[in-house]
């Protein structure tokens, strides 16, 4: 049975939500690194604690490098839709279209 989606489509919407995760990492890392230290600060409250640890732990699962998500939700994702994707299917798709750009020489 044929593939009716765009999987070329669908395999370059991927490579920029990875391309886009990947930009927010970065900035996400920071958050993380100022929550953690601001976890040292004397006399923290623990309902502060508490906050800070929170946004620790969504960070953490958003794009990973936690003890318990190493990858990250996002970044699972992207690799979900990469593994959903039939391995021959961005090929031949691809070899679709370089036939249909060729000019017909009769």
């Amino acid at each position: 049975m044929p593939i009716r989606w765009n999987v070329l489509q669908v395999s370059e919407a991927a490579d920029m939500i990875e391309e886009f995760v990947n930009q927010a990492a970065q900035p996400l890392e920071q958050v993380r690194i100022v929550a953690q230290e601001a976890r040292k600060i004397a006399n923290l409250p623990q309902y502060v604690d508490q906050h800070l640890c929170r946004i620790i732990s969504d960070v953490e699962r958003a794009i990973g490098g936690g003890q318990f998500d190493p990858v990250g939700r996002l970044r699972s994702g992207v690799q979900a839709i990469r593994k959903d994707i039939p391995e021959s299917a961005i090929e031949e798709e691809r070899a679709k279209l370089k036939i249909g750009r060729q000019q017909a020489l009769m």
